[in-house]
């Protein structure tokens, strides 16, 4: 009887599906496994995206890997910096010659009977098709290759160039022209006071603001500890004291929306001109972590404000012209060049087609279990980190719970894990609780979150760490055996 090609393929090469190759590695040394990467390099995300200034919007004490320390003196970390400490992991871990470059993985079909998902990909050689127990997805929420940008009347007799983020041009040359970037998020706020060391201007335009709050780019008591313990010691002390913080702001925010506003207020006022109406342009209309909050390290934008090389405008977008843009309230904002910093396009698994048994399936007809997997779709895992904290908290620990959950099985003989809800669980909203505009306009890509555990996505990560470290492996998971079981994959 054929067997499978691997127990476990592992989509995306990212930070995720290098960190979940990692653990998989380690803890189940008998599975054999495989990374499909649609792109020719390591690093997903801090790969894809090269505009200037790129950075992480989480300290790398809490989004690094808990095996691997940070050990830069930023904490705040650069995107080259970030791209080169996933591919140093992949390296030291032997991951690297498991990666099959240039595979786009565009549908994958699971069969009841051998137990088995067959995944298609795309090829520069053409087509190729591969078989495995178990489906990992670790290929982000978003698209890559289409970005949300909106239109605009007259963008063609703009006289510069419009540009998007996600599409940065590797040569251009902004020194000494006139730059408006369009956005509020994290994006436009980094772009802004790096595109400010060289641009004549550069013009921040949003519809709305959005909440922000500046941090130091280094961690004063991390290099403390960094240079008296060993540097797992060390990392793992800072990482704790971190995700302490970061819960307790978080609770704030909920349970006390308009102190945490009034202090981050009080906070920017010290950080920008006296006079400056933080009215208009940073005081949104929804409470902080709503949305996601902008992080600003080192102040720079609000220096860049201070200095008169970046502005702040609030206002609406009427037309582009030759010279510019029109704003609804009639005035000209000069630009050389634009630059759409307007958000992302959210994308289930991939952009991968699904089929169970022959039948067509979707992510958001479905609940979350546990935050990784979906009702009804067996043997799939899906890496999604924390929106509200650093992404890879929650990676690392789907990651954890993937390989307790195999090697369960196999201690049960069961093949096939479906996540199967009592008569009791109904959706009650997205998997990705909050109001941005991304979340909102993607919503048809996201599973639903349920009412009740273990069908609940959660932004606490004390509680996912102990559900999905120490708690039931598989409650409401219904485990069995293939009718027609295949032969294990080669080692």
């Amino acid at each position: 009887m054929a067997g499978v090609d691997v127990d476990v393929l592992i989509v995306g090469a990212g930070l995720s599906g290098i960190g979940a190759a990692v653990q998989i590695k380690d803890q189940c040394p008998g599975k054999s496994w495989a990374i499909l990467e649609g792109r020719a390099a390591i690093g997903g995300t801090w790969d894809l995206f090269r505009y200037p200034g790129i950075r992480s919007d989480s300290d790398m004490y809490t989004l690094g890997y808990r095996f691997k320390p940070w050990t830069a003196a930023k904490a705040i970390a650069d995107g080259p910096s970030i791209r080169s400490y996933i591919r140093e992991t992949a390296a030291e871990h032997g991951i690297t010659p498991h990666i099959r470059f240039n595979h786009k993985v565009t549908d994958a079909r699971w069969n009841s009977e051998t137990a088995c998902w067959t995944v298609s990909a795309s090829t520069p050689d053409g087509p190729v098709t591969l078989t495995a127990r178990f489906l990992y997805m670790c290929s982000g929420y978003y698209n890559y290759g289409e970005a949300h940008r909106p239109r605009w009347d007259g963008e063609a007799d703009f006289a510069g160039q419009i540009i998007h983020p996600q599409f940065w041009p590797e040569a251009l040359d902004y020194s000494g022209k006139r730059v408006v970037v369009i956005g509020s998020g994290a994006t436009a706020v980094t772009l802004v006071p790096e595109m400010a060391k060289q641009a004549a201007a550069v013009t921040m335009l949003q519809r709305s603001p959005t909440w922000m709050v500046s941090r130091p780019s280094s961690d004063a008591i991390a290099n403390v500890l960094k240079a008296i313990f060993p540097a797992q010691m060390a990392y793992d002390i800072v990482r704790w004291k971190n995700v302490t913080f970061g819960q307790w702001f978080y609770k704030q925010t909920r349970e006390r929306p308009g102190k945490v506003r009034e202090q981050l207020l009080k906070r920017l006022a010290a950080l920008l001109p006296a006079d400056y109406d933080l009215e208009t342009h940073f005081t949104p209309g929804y409470n902080p972590w709503d949305q996601r909050l902008c992080l600003v390290p080192d102040a720079d934008l609000f220096t860049a404000i201070k200095d008169g090389k970046a502005s702040i405008v609030t206002d609406q977008i009427m037309r582009f012209e030759a010279g510019g843009i029109r704003l609804k309230s009639g005035g000209l904002l000069a630009a050389d060049i634009v630059v759409t910093a307007t958000g992302l396009k959210l994308e289930a698994l991939g952009g991968m087609q699904v089929a169970v048994d022959g039948v067509a399936r979707r992510t958001a007809d479905a609940l979350a279990y546990k935050g990784m997997m979906y009702s009804g779709i067996p043997n799939l895992f899906q890496s999604f980190g924390y929106i509200n904290a650093s992404w890879t908290l929650r990676s690392d620990l789907i990651a954890d719970y993937v390989c307790r959950l195999i090697n369960h099985m196999d201690a049960k003989d069961a093949q096939i894990a479906t996540p199967t809800p009592a008569a009791d669980v109904v959706p009650e909203r997205l998997a990705m609780d909050l109001q941005s505009g991304y979340v909102q306009r993607g919503a048809d890509a996201l599973p639903r979150s349920g009412n009740r555990a273990p069908w609940v996505v959660t932004a606490n990560y004390t509680y996912d760490r102990k559900e999905l470290l120490d708690g039931p492996v598989d409650n409401e998971l219904v485990l069995r055996q293939a009718a027609i079981p295949m032969l294990q994959a080669a080692e």
